[in-house]
């Protein structure tokens, strides 16, 4: 099953106007624990008992936008071997560690051990609300821009791939759709974007989707 999301608000016509509008809109401090959180059970409300009898893990994403003329952002294709989540789109983006300067440090970290992304190219510009999945992990979004000129070494044990959207696709409402599908014994209704020959879904999709809430709904 497939359903287009209703069509309001301007997608970003330019690299000042989004962050003029991030920096007005996004959260200067990381949610704090127990905060309201997005998560899977936006759409799927039984996914929340399922997260609160699991023990919650907290991680962090960065959400990069290249801050080119036309701005994109900068995602990343799981590894196919990977145990968890193999060969789906992402963000940068991993568990928080005792040793990280909170979600900050930890997306940083996670983005230049998984695609080799310098942290001095990254300027953050705020938080998104946490997202809770339904395996148990509270991610912090961490919007940032990202200079242009990023060279990227790939951890093949991560990472099959790096690529870019163009942020204003990502950013309009009708290529916003939402999907159907068995997961756990339950019917799963999710956020997703294609993009070409990318298929963008769940916790990934979720997060754009809330950024889009955020600066343009």
């Amino acid at each position: 099953m497939t359903a287009h999301m209703p069509p309001p608000a301007l997608a970003p016509a330019s690299l000042a106007g989004f962050v003029e509008r991030a920096r007005a809109r996004l959260a200067v401090d990381p949610p704090v624990s127990g905060e309201a959180a997005r998560g899977d059970h936006d759409l799927t409300p039984e996914f929340r008992a399922l997260v609160d009898a699991r023990p919650v893990r907290a991680a962090a994403v960065l959400v990069p936008v290249v801050a080119r003329p036309v701005p994109t952002v900068l995602l990343t294709l799981r590894a196919s071997n990977l145990p968890s989540h193999p060969g789906q789109i992402a963000f940068p983006g991993g568990k928080i560690e005792p040793e990280d300067d909170g979600p900050l440090g930890a997306a940083l970290r996670e983005a230049q051990e998984e695609i080799g992304l310098d942290p001095a190219l990254v300027s953050p510009l705020g938080y998104l609300d946490a997202y809770l999945t339904r395996t148990g992990f509270r991610i912090v979004p961490v919007v940032a821009t990202v200079e242009p000129d990023f060279g990227l070494t790939l951890n093949p044990g991560e990472v099959d791939e790096a690529f870019e959207v163009p942020l204003e696709f990502l950013m309009t409402p009708a290529n916003h759709q939402r999907h159907s599908r068995e997961t756990e014994g339950l019917r799963r209704t999710f956020h997703a974007m294609a993009y070409e020959k990318r298929f963008i879904w769940g916790v990934t999709a979720g997060i754009l989707r809330n950024l889009y809430e955020r600066m343009y709904g």
